[in-house]
């Protein structure tokens, strides 16, 4: 039946696409000028906003997203956060930011899934850490020419992530050492 449907107006034109449009910025990190320019972090504004800021509590001025509310689903929902996240990674990796930066950003994401890896607690602990806002921030100041302090933060923040995880694996091969010790001598007999 459809070849009997007569089409009594011409199709539309398909969009215009710009190169400027479609290219990724040039190798300084900055956005292209000029006609048919966009700002790159415009999707890491929508992931932000719809992750972190999407709704206010009525009565208070906290916001929450839709983070600690995927964050519930057993199992996957840290999974889920952490993946969306992840857009606004890209979007930095795509503005050339430096890999101090992209390792921060990581970091964020991180800390954000250990958050949801705590069941009901994790989840209220998330609205108040908005990593995906975090993120959003060093993507803002990196695109205001504020490159050197991203560089320096972001470092600071690498380092001080690699002490404490350091930090953390010793002292969990120090417990299990402990124990292992406590054991031998509980089953050997000797003081």
């Amino acid at each position: 039946m459809w070849f009997l449907i007569h089409v009594t107006q011409p199709l539309p034109k398909p969009p215009e696409a710009h190169v400027d449009a479609v290219l990724p910025p040039d190798g300084g990190g900055r956005a292209p000028t000029g006609q048919g320019a966009h700002d790159h972090a415009e999707a890491s504004r929508i992931v932000a906003r719809w992750m972190d800021d999407l709704l206010r509590i009525p009565g208070t001025n906290v916001r929450i997203g839709l983070d600690p509310l995927i964050g519930l689903i057993p199992v996957a929902g840290g999974l889920i956060s952490s993946c969306v996240s992840l857009i606004i990674i890209l979007e930095a990796a795509r503005l050339r930011m430096p890999i101090t930066a992209l390792l921060r950003m990581s970091g964020n994401v991180f800390v954000n899934a250990l958050l949801d890896s705590i069941p009901v607690a994790g989840d209220f602990a998330s609205i108040f850490f908005r990593s995906n806002s975090r993120n959003l921030a060093l993507i803002q100041s990196w695109q205001s020419g504020e490159h050197r302090k991203v560089k320096r933060t972001s470092g600071i923040f690498v380092v001080g992530f690699f002490i404490v995880f350091v930090l953390l694996m010793v002292g969990w091969a120090a417990m299990w050492i402990a124990i292992a010790v406590w054991l031998w001598h509980r089953i050997t007999g000797q003081p």
